[in-house]
C-alpha cells in the first residue's frame, strides 16, 4: 500500500531536482520568515518559558547538570540550544536564540514546501511554505513570537513526515526522537509516520531504532533516572484537570479562536476538503491530542497544529479556481499582518514588572549573592544577573501552580516528589541573600505555604516593588 502511494506521489513531481525552483523559493521564504518574526526582537523576553530557558542555560554554563542541579519538566534539547547560543553570542541578550527560532521556522516551511511539491507539484510547494509562515504567527504574540520549546520541535516533526514520505525510516525515527527531545508532545508525530510505514516490519524496526538512538543518547548524556523522572514519570499532578476547569476551558476557547482567526482564509476550505491525504489528517489529529494532553491549552501548544493545517489547506486550494486561491492567500496575508502588528504594539506589563524587580535586586545584592525568587517569572534571575539559590526556578515545582493552575490543586502537598526537602538542603548550604516574594496574592502566597513562612522567619522585609516583597537575611 505504501509503495502505491509513493508511486502516485512521485508521478506529480518531475524526477529532476529543479534547483532553479529552490533558488527562487528559498529567498521568498527567508524574507517572509524574517518579516513575520520582526516582533520577536521588539522585547528582551516574551514569556516565562524564555526566562526559564535563559536561566537554565546560564546555570549549565557555570557547571550545572541537567536533571540534577538544573531541573524542569522538559527534555534537554532546547536548554542545550540556549546554552550553545549563549556560548557563541553571550547571555545578556536573546537575539542569538531568536535568530535560531527564525531559522527553525524557515526550515519547517522549506520541509513542508518539499513535501507538498512532491505530492502536488511546484505551485503547491510554494503555497504550503508560504501558508505555514503566515498562519504560524496567529496566536497571542507572547506565544507566537517567543523562542520556546514548540518552535524548535516543529522542524523535527516536519522532517519526520518528510523522511517517512520518502521511505527513509531510520531518519524518520531519528526526527521523531528529536521532536520528543524538544518537547515530549513532539512524539505525537509518530502516528502519521507509522501510518506511512504501514505493515513493513523492516521499516518499523528501522523506525524504532532511529527514534531510540537520540532519546537514549540524551538520557545517557544527562542522568538516566533523572531524565525519566523529569520528562515522563514525575508530572502526574501537573497534568491533572481537577480544580481549574473553567479557568482552563476559557484559555482553550480563546487560543482556539485566535488560531481560527489566523486561518480564516483557509479553514473553511480545509473543513470542506475531501482530500485523501489520510496521513495529514492523522497528523492534525495527533497534534490536536498533543495540545489537549495535560489540559493546559497554552497558546504556544497550538503551534504544533500549524504544519498539518498548512498542508491540508494547500491540498484544498488545489481544487479551486485561481481567483479563489488568490483570495484565500490574500486573506491569510491580511490576518498575518494583523497579528504581526499586534506583536509590535503589544504591551508587556509583566516584563516591565520583572525589570523593575531586577533593578531593585541588583541594588541590594552583589553579583556573587544568591537569591530565591518565589514566583512564576524566573526571567527576573536572568534580568538581575543573579544566581538562583536552588534548582527550583519557580514556585510551580514546589506548589503545582505551574501551568496556570488555581484553586484546590495548588499547595505544598502537590509539589514535585522530594522538592521541599531538597530546597531546604540547598538553602541551608547556600542561604540566599534575598528572598523575593513575587506571589502578589496568588494561591501560592506565603500565608498558604507553611514551609515558606518558616524560611522567611530568618529574614526581614526591606522593600516592596509593584507588590513584590523583598526580604533580606537578618544579620
Amino acid at each position: 500500500m505504501y509503495a502505491e502511494r509513493l508511486a502516485q506521489q512521485r508521478s506529480v513531481t518531475p524526477p529532476h531536482a529543479g534547483r532553479g525552483y529552490w533558488r527562487r523559493l528559498l529567498p521568498l521564504l527567508t524574507a517572509l520568515a524574517c518579516l513575520t518574526r520582526v516582533p520577536s526582537f521588539a522585547h528582551p523576553l516574551w514569556n516565562p518559558d524564555e526566562g526559564y530557558l535563559a536561566v537554565q542555560a546560564r546555570m549549565l554554563a557555570h557547571g550545572g547538570e541537567l536533571y540534577e542541579t538544573v531541573v524542569d519538566r522538559k527534555p534537554p534539547l532546547v536548554p542545550w540550544l540556549y546554552q550553545g547560543a549563549f556560548a557563541l553570542a553571550g547571555s545578556d541578550s536573546l537575539v542569538s536564540v531568536r535568530l535560531l527560532a527564525v531559522l527553525a521556522h524557515l526550515l519547517t516551511a522549506a520541509l513542508l514546501a518539499a513535501l507538498a511539491r512532491r505530492r502536488w507539484g511546484d505551485t503547491a510547494g510554494r503555497t504550503a511554505g508560504v501558508l505555514y509562515l503566515l498562519i504560524s504567527v496567529g496566536l497571542n504574540p507572547e506565544d507566537a513570537q517567543a523562542a520556546g520549546f514548540e518552535v524548535f520541535m516543529l522542524p523535527c516533526t516536519a522532517a519526520a513526515v518528510w523522511c517517512a514520505d520518502r521511505g527513509r525510516w531510520a531518519a524518520a525515527g531519528a526526527a521523531v526522537g528529536c521532536a520528543f527531545l524538544a518537547k515530549q508532545t513532539g512524539g505525537a508525530v509518530l502516528l502519521p509516520v507509522l501510518w506511512l510505514c504501514g505493515a513493513s516490519w523492516g521499516g518499523l524496526l528501522r523506525l524504532g531504532a532511529g527514534a531510540l538512538v537520540p532519546v537514549l543518547s540524551a538520557a545517557v548524556l544527562t542522568d538516566p533516572a533523572g531524565f525519566l523522572f523529569w520528562t515522563v514519570t514525575g508530572s502526574g499532578a501537573y497534568a491533572s484537570f481537577t480544580g481549574s476547569e473553567l479557568h482552563v476551558l476559557a484559555r482553550a476557547v480563546a487560543n482556539t479562536a485566535l488560531l481560527a482567526a489566523a486561518c480564516a482564509g483557509v479553514l473553511p476550505l480545509v473543513a470542506r476538503a475531501r482530500t485523501g491525504a489520510a496521513d495529514l489528517w492523522l497528523w492534525l489529529a495527533s497534534a490536536a491530542g498533543a495540545v489537549a494532553l495535560g489540559f493546559h491549552f497554552f497558546g504556544h501548544y497550538y503551534l504544533q497544529l500549524t504544519p498539518p493545517l498548512a498542508l491540508l489547506a494547500t491540498a484544498a486550494l488545489r481544487a479551486l479556481p485561481r481567483a479563489r486561491r488568490t483570495r484565500a492567500l490574500v486573506t491569510s496575508a491580511c490576518c498575518c499582518a494583523l497579528f504581526v502588528t499586534w506583536g509590535l504594539l503589544a504591551p508587556r506589563p509583566e516584563l516591565t514588572h520583572a525589570q523593575r524587580l531586577a533593578d531593585a535586586i541588583g541594588r541590594r545584592t552583589t553579583p556573587d549573592d544568591r537569591i530565591l525568587l518565589w514566583g512564576i517569572h524566573p526571567e527576573t534571575y536572568w534580568l538581575a544577573h543573579r544566581a538562583p539559590a536552588t534548582r527550583y526556578l519557580t514556585a510551580g515545582l514546589l506548589t503545582n501552580y505551574s501551568g496556570g493552575r488555581d484553586g484546590p490543586g495548588v499547595g505544598e502537598k502537590y509539589a514535585m516528589k522530594g522538592a521541599w526537602a531538597t530546597l531546604q538542603r540547598e538553602l541551608a548550604t547556600h542561604p540566599p541573600r534575598l528572598i523575593v516574594d513575587d506571589s502578589r496574592g496568588k494561591p501560592y502566597a506565603p500565608d498558604r505555604i507553611r514551609s515558606l513562612r518558616r524560611l522567611l522567619a530568618g529574614y526581614e522585609e526591606v522593600a516592596v516593588v509593584d507588590g513584590a516583597v523583598l526580604h533580606a537575611r537578618a544579620r
